[in-house]
């Protein structure tokens, strides 16, 4: 208890320095994100197919390039700033570029993978591709939107990518591509560093490229996931009071650790830039673990999906369907209530699990240093 209180004079001090040093909010014209699933909004279905109903359910009532019920973390963002959620990169029908992109795509890694999207369900387009697409919007965007008309109404100002606020969300898939290719927990930790080698390399990049502030989310407790669950082999001893594979969790804490040092080299390396670590992890494992408490049931459990523990089959996945003498029967079944349901297909979670994540960060109160969204643009005092 004595901690907890310690934390909170802590986390209200270092905040009363920061809003006496500067109490503007900041004036983010502008987003650039990248990320894997948990921010893509169309990256992978522009690519490789669009995710198909009951994908999008929820909120937009159709396939929205989303795996999710509705919205994500990042569109929370994005609307906490009266900014329009943020088109894909790779999305050329519809896309409006004029307050930022999105480059995320499912399936993405800091790292690149040696394997295709076939043959182990990862992405091709990984954190430096990312990077390459940014950095040709960047310079190509102002070449094109020089010409006027609709292009100057439809892509950013130069000026804007200075002011933007640069997010990141990308990690899980790293960690869980070793645990799938039988790595040990051990093997998998001892990559950890090149992963972060690869991230420190993409943020300097970006940093010369005029990016300032960024703000950059940890990875959640991947030994939490149904698909990891039933996929890996577990233990009895090796499941936690909440009923989550403790070591997959312990390569997550791993990973968040080193993540976090890495952000603190950074503001040593990049001394213009504010750099936030975010630390979803915790509010994702306290979601999970207080479920009820919160309002959700079945924390482990996917929403939409087809039998088993976990109503979660890597073989049938949410929305797979089978044709039966002519007609199309639908096998992968979104459960009667996702608002009460925390994990949506057994890889990612639900919209009101997002929205209750978004809720927890908006503040600071899970960021390294602890300033809201909206100051993230304020460096730290070293």
């Amino acid at each position: 208890m004595e901690s907890q209180c310690l934390k909170l004079l802590t986390t209200i001090f270092t905040l009363l320095v920061y809003v006496a040093s500067s109490s503007t909010s900041c004036d983010f014209p502008t987003i650039f994100n990248f990320g894997d699933s948990n921010s893509d909004t169309g990256g992978l279905s522009a690519a490789f197919g669009q995710a198909q109903l009951p994908h999008g359910e929820t909120y937009f009532h159709a396939p929205a390039g989303r795996y999710c019920d509705g919205r994500l973390v990042i569109d929370f963002i994005a609307g906490s700033f009266g900014l329009p959620y943020l088109s894909a990169y790779l999305d050329a029908t519809g896309s409006n570029f004029t307050y930022g992109a999105n480059f995320a795509t499912a399936g993405s890694t800091i790292r690149p993978q040696n394997t295709t999207l076939a043959q182990s369900g990862f992405s091709p387009i990984s954190l430096n591709v990312q990077y390459y697409q940014y950095s040709q919007f960047h310079s190509r965007s102002q070449i094109v939107r020089a010409r006027g008309g609709v292009f100057r109404e439809l892509l950013p100002k130069n000026e804007d990518f200075s002011r933007a606020l640069y997010t990141f969300d990308i990690g899980q898939n790293d960690l869980t591509a070793g645990l799938f290719l039988n790595m040990s927990t051990d093997e998998v930790k001892a990559t950890v560093p090149q992963i972060l080698d690869q991230f420190t390399t993409i943020v300097k990049y970006i940093y010369g490229e005029g990016g300032r502030s960024f703000w950059i989310h940890n990875t959640g407790p991947v030994g939490c996931l149904p698909y990891v669950m039933d996929r890996l082999p577990i233990t009895a001893g090796q499941i936690d009071s909440v009923g989550c594979a403790n070591p997959f969790n312990q390569v997550a804490q791993y990973f968040n650790q080193k993540l976090k040092e890495t952000v603190v080299q950074l503001r040593k390396d990049l001394p213009l830039a504010a750099m936030t670590y975010v630390d979803v992890y915790s509010i994702k494992y306290s979601l999970i673990k207080h479920a009820r408490k919160y309002g959700f049931m079945n924390p482990l459990r996917a929403c939409c999906g087809h039998g088993g523990k976990y109503n979660y089959n890597r073989h049938i996945g949410c929305g797979a369907k089978i044709t039966v003498n002519g007609t199309q029967i639908l096998l992968g079944r979104p459960c009667e209530d996702p608002s009460v349901v925390i994990n949506w297909d057994g890889v990612h979670y639900t919209e009101a699990a997002n929205k209750f994540i978004y809720d927890n960060i908006v503040d600071g109160s899970f960021s390294d240093p602890p300033i809201p969204l909206k100051m993230a643009c304020h460096r730290q005092a070293h």
